[in-house]
């Protein structure tokens, strides 16, 4: 099983601003999507630490199949 690139809140979005200098993701974003549930972590201490390969894999998910087409409301 491969290692996991575990990071904390703040180093993951300083991650994600390395790997897209244009993101709008913040800290704050992550941070809430850690405590609601929809990325998993692991809490050490009062820390709470992402694995960087769930997070690329959450953003993958939730990405817009089609940028710039403006989908039918229905």
């Amino acid at each position: 099983m491969p290692m996991r690139r575990m990071r904390t809140i703040t180093e993951a979005a300083a991650w994600a601003v390395e790997t897209d200098p244009e993101t709008a993701l913040t800290r704050s974003a992550i941070r809430r999507m850690v405590l609601s549930g929809a990325i998993p972590h692991v809490a050490v201490g009062r820390k709470r630490l992402v694995a960087l390969e769930d997070l690329e894999a959450f953003l993958e998910a939730r990405a817009p199949a089609e940028v710039g087409v403006i989908r039918p409301i229905r």
